[in-house]
């Protein structure tokens, strides 16, 4: 397909199953000679969870399967067809799919790099709540937890309760610090290293 749009996330959450049969047929009102051709739907692409992407890969079988990606062998119109997506970004495991032109036979691997480069951003404009809950989101429970739950005496009582989170403090190894308490440093490494499930 010639002139083919840039990729484009359609959906800014995760979508749950309903969602994502929602989102396959979001153009019906488009003209009809754009969802012949595909041109309505061709780039499209969002989030899914894990259970959508092991439920589309066990409905039909795949019209191809490569390392962290499947094609449906169902098109949706022309040489258009749903391409789903297994990518870890950021350190942790995530589900996708998109609409491919696979007319072009790099188009999915050209849409996986899309997806990477849009969900790896750290936009300027974080501020530094969004920042933590990013952190918090993305830290693996075994490295988070909640001040004075194990040992309430190893806290000051005004701490009891908050967020805390296991950090590398260099020479002293790794050490647990209150999330709020976190450096401007401490956060833009973590959320530059993606979180790794060290805890680092």
């Amino acid at each position: 397909m010639p002139d083919q749009p840039s990729f484009r996330k359609i959906f800014e959450n995760v979508a749950t199953r309903e969602q994502m049969f929602a989102l396959f047929n979001r153009d019906q009102e488009a003209p009809p000679e754009d969802r012949i051709s595909g041109k309505a739907y061709v780039s499209q692409w969002f989030e899914i969870e894990a259970s959508e992407y092991h439920f589309m890969l066990d409905l039909l079988p795949p019209l191809f399967v490569r390392t962290g990606m499947f094609g449906m062998s169902e098109f949706k119109a022309g040489y258009i067809t749903s391409v789903f997506f297994e990518i870890t970004i950021r350190g942790r495991r995530r589900w996708f799919t998109g609409f491919c032109d696979l007319s072009d036979p790099q188009s999915p691997h050209a849409m996986r790099e899309a997806i990477i480069a849009c969900e790896s951003q750290l936009p300027e404009t974080m501020t530094r709540e969004e920042k933590l809950e990013a952190i918090w989101a993305d830290t693996h429970p075994d490295f988070r937890g909640t001040a004075g739950s194990a040992d309430p005496g190893a806290w000051p009582a005004e701490h009891r309760g908050k967020r805390t989170i296991l950090v590398n403090a260099g020479g002293h190894g790794t050490v647990l610090k209150l999330l709020e308490d976190l450096t401007d440093e401490e956060i833009e490494e973590k959320l530059r290293r993606g979180q790794p499930s060290t805890g680092a």
